[in-house]
């Protein structure tokens, strides 16, 4: 049978590009039991609280809810649990290095499958306020005024 091959979105945290200013974006593997598989294919998890933290040189993803698998018997898994992100050594430290700074987190962004692998993309973030938010609001606005002034142009 062939490896399948491309990229397939399971789910995208939308909200922590409006929450944060992505600084840093890394790809990791993610520690999953059999279950937990069967749940993301059918794309039955919710990023929207979750974050990633650096403990004891490991980095582990938090607050990630995956909804537990509907055939599933009495060695489902459990729905919030904390899951290990897998990254190279060098990449955790850095990740660290930059963690240290004030008022930056590190948040996932997508969730994904890539060659048949599941894989997570985590991005390092600095929080906006009130005021970046709604500049940022504007400014996706102007860009779509702008863009249908020009459509009716042509």
């Amino acid at each position: 049978m062939a490896k399948p091959t491309g990229t397939k979105l399971i789910a995208e945290n939308r909200r922590a590009r409006y929450d944060y200013e992505l600084l840093d974006r890394v790809e990791a593997g993610i520690v999953l039991t059999g279950t937990e598989v069967k749940s993301l294919r059918d794309g039955r998890v919710q990023l929207g609280q979750a974050y990633a933290d650096v403990r004891g040189g490991e980095v582990w993803l938090i607050g990630a809810s995956i909804a537990e698998y509907a055939q599933g018997n009495i060695a489902n898994h459990a729905p919030d649990r904390d899951r290990k992100l897998l990254l190279k050594r060098g990449e955790i430290d850095s990740l660290y290095g930059k963690l240290r700074e004030k008022g930056l987190t590190l948040v996932p962004t997508r969730l994904y499958l890539k060659d048949g692998k599941i894989k997570i993309e985590i991005a390092l973030g600095r929080g906006k306020d009130k005021g970046d938010k709604r500049r940022t609001i504007a400014d996706r606005d102007a860009k779509r005024q702008i863009e249908r002034a020009l459509r009716t142009r042509r």
